[in-house]
């Protein structure tokens, strides 16, 4: 089925939507100061989403273009869920966060099927992915309309692949627990098969798809190939639930790529993003013999779960995210607690524990949710283990310095 065609079936009216701010039954808090972080956005009072201007330009979507859209958003007078929050629009209608998002990625759809250039194809089909992710996040779990605009990432970041030089193979995963599992490996244009492979642990807040131009820019020009999947209770991923043992996913497909002849399974390394750290140093710990090293950018994999003054002062979207994974979305807020306590590697009795595996921890040093010990604890914990502090004046350049050298670090640990 076309692509277009898609989008018109996916989004044909059928009955009134929920409105993704509503979806997550908590007691949000209305904070009156923003907390920046690096990955994560600003916290604006009148937005309920983060809005992630760093990591949207990283991805290669322009700013002017997301101005316009979030100026499309905010002076829209349809109805609100709530009308302190200006991306609550109810209804796939003009002003609704998903319905301006997609709208605007159609738009660079039409440009990719017109394009007879395959480099430009390809360019246009990835920017068109990139907004209709954006229309979907924050990814929560029974949200119909960013669930449909999932889809259509999914199928644009496909379409990009047929046009590019670089070779995207679709593998599929049996998983114990009943099903299959769809990732991405992304494969580089130079070089010879089987290839040195990093698995990506993305932040919850993530589809796979959404992690490209760390394959493209920094990883395809050492000869590395990389493999994504989606984090439990997203996209490809949806039908199993964040659970204590984050990991469940990421190790049966670490396994089974032993089998893939694409994938040197004697040099695979994990860059784990955020909560995704957890899942990438939690594989570096229960399973060492299958890892050559883990590398992790601001982990979340102790303080946040612990510390309930640390959750108060966490976004209310990004506390929404953490319920949603893990199926609290009716929960208290003191319930949610107790179970997060559960999520943290130090509580598991992992983190603190010598391991052999190499592990390398980047952090930026304001960072409100994964504070400077949180890295150190990673690095002090293995016998091989590295601490990197991340510039932040200027931000984008010391995200971009940090990742070359992080992704030149696992390189050298494949060797």
């Amino acid at each position: 089925m076309a692509p277009a065609n898609l989008s018109e079936k996916l989004f044909k009216p059928r009955f009134k939507y929920p409105e993704t701010s509503t979806l997550v039954q908590r007691v949000h808090h209305q904070q009156s100061t923003q907390v920046p972080t690096a990955l994560d956005g600003e916290r604006s009072p009148c937005w309920y989403r983060s809005i992630n201007r760093l990591m949207w330009l990283w991805r290669g979507m322009n700013l002017i273009e997301i101005e316009q859209v979030l100026a499309r958003i905010a002076v829209s007078d349809a109805e609100r869920s709530d009308p302190r929050l200006l991306d609550t629009v109810i209804g796939y209608r003009g002003g609704n966060w998903v319905y301006e998002w997609s709208n605007h990625a159609m738009t660079w759809q039409k440009k990719a099927q017109e394009a007879t250039d395959d480099k430009l194809a390809s360019e246009y089909w990835l920017t068109a992915a990139n907004f209709y992710s954006l229309a979907g996040y924050p990814h929560l779990k029974g949200d119909t309309l960013g669930e449909q605009a999932e889809v259509l990432a999914n199928k644009a970041y496909e379409q990009s692949a047929l046009h590019s030089e670089h070779q995207l193979k679709e593998l599929t995963f049996k998983i114990a627990e009943g099903g299959e599992l769809t990732g991405f490996l992304h494969l580089p244009s130079e070089g010879k098969a089987p290839f040195p492979t990093v698995l990506i642990c993305g932040s919850l807040d993530t589809l796979q798809s959404d992690y490209h131009r760390l394959f493209h820019g920094y990883l395809a020009p050492l000869g590395i190939a990389m493999m994504t999947l989606d984090m439990p209770s997203i996209g490809f991923s949806s039908r199993w639930t964040l659970n204590q043992d984050t990991s469940f996913l990421h190790q049966q497909v670490l396994e089974q790529l032993a089998r893939c002849p694409w994938v040197d399974a004697t040099r695979v390394s994990l860059f784990g993003f955020r909560f995704g750290a957890n899942v990438a140093v939690r594989v570096g710990y229960l399973a060492p013999q299958r890892v050559r090293a883990v590398a992790c950018l601001a982990p979340v994999v102790h303080n946040l779960f612990i510390d309930s003054q640390r959750q108060q002062r966490a976004p209310d979207m990004y506390m929404d995210v953490l319920a949603s994974r893990i199926g609290m979305s009716y929960a208290s807020d003191e319930a949610l607690k107790v179970e997060l306590n559960r999520y943290s590697l130090k509580m598991q009795g992992l983190l603190g524990r010598r391991t052999r595996t190499p592990m390398l921890s980047a952090f930026w040093p304001k960072d409100p949710f994964s504070p400077p010990e949180e890295s150190k604890l990673i690095a002090d914990s293995s016998s091989d283990g590295k601490l990197l502090s991340v510039s932040t004046e200027p931000l984008y350049s010391g995200f971009e310095r940090a990742l070359t050298e992080i992704c030149q670090w696992l390189a050298k640990k494949m060797r």
